[in-house]
């Protein structure tokens, strides 16, 4: 049975979430639809990213992620399907699949040329799903498409580091339903700059000298609990995906507020982080 995933910034208050379900199952009555997430800000790609990154090899070889962000097609935002990991992406070449891609050879990328045979001015659910059913069926991407050799590259998304290898300036890629601030700092990048030295990070007026394994690492458990200083602290971690995270502790966006909320922080925002000698 073919898994067919979306990520979309549809939402779900409007119909087009449903329309493409219902069209997909309309094509292929056995799919498997799972949903990613329908909440992706509109247009953010990084946002989408980052969802997508950190859930799709969750799934079986063979799935086909269908992902409908800035996914209308213009003559600088063609459409593309691609091989990845023995997965199957079909989205916008808006750059998405550079950040999804950025540690893996696609093994087939291919520029999708069905328009002219779809009417359509809802691309994702004429021409994306059309597509997918094409690939669950078995179908071969060349058939869908023409090969390209690369897809569009997005690197004003990277981290900076100063000449003097002393400095990251990294930037708010996700904010996660908690209110966590996700960064584009990887732990990799973090440990390769800064060789174990002293640092300082800020994010606007916060400063932090220590950065955790995990929220529940920054508390000191040892302490009898009328002692503990638990809900509302602030902290910083490498959370499951490996990037610096800046949270706070039991935090909830609806009552006491969270790191995007008290901090200030919010997408593209910056964090920097300083090394001493």
């Amino acid at each position: 049975m073919a898994i067919i995933t979306l990520t979309t910034d549809f939402g779900l208050k409007d119909p087009s979430t449903g329309a493409v379900k219902g069209a997909i199952l309309s094509e292929l009555e056995s799919a498997n639809i799972v949903d990613i997430s329908h909440d992706v800000s509109p247009f953010h790609i990084t946002e989408a990213a980052y969802i997508i990154k950190n859930s799709y090899s969750s799934f079986p070889k063979g799935s086909i992620h269908l992902i409908g962000v800035d996914s209308e097609i213009t003559p600088e935002n063609k459409h593309i399907a691609i091989q990845l990991d023995d997965h199957f992406f079909i989205c916008a070449n808006n750059g998405i699949m550079s950040l999804i891609a950025s540690e893996i050879k696609p093994q087939k990328i291919v520029e999708i040329n069905i328009h002219d045979a779809v009417e359509t001015n809802f691309p994702v659910l004429d021409v994306f799903v059309k597509v997918a059913c094409h690939i669950a069926r078995g179908g071969t991407l060349e058939v869908i498409g023409k090969s390209i050799p690369t897809i569009k590259q997005i690197k004003k998304f990277n981290p900076f580091i100063n000449d003097s290898q002393d400095q990251i300036i990294g930037h708010v890629m996700y904010i996660d339903n908690y209110g966590n601030v996700v960064t584009n700092v990887s732990r990799k990048l973090f440990e390769n700059v800064g060789k174990g030295r002293a640092f300082t990070l800020n994010a606007r007026s916060t400063a932090f000298t220590t950065i955790h394994e995990s929220y529940s690492h920054a508390i000191d458990f040892d302490s009898p609990k009328e002692q503990r200083v638990e809900e509302g602290k602030k902290l910083a971690i490498f959370n499951a995906s490996n990037y610096i995270e800046i949270a706070i502790y039991k935090s909830n966006p609806n009552t006491v507020g969270s790191a995007s909320t008290l901090f200030g922080l919010k997408l593209m925002d910056t964090i920097n982080i300083k090394f001493t000698s």
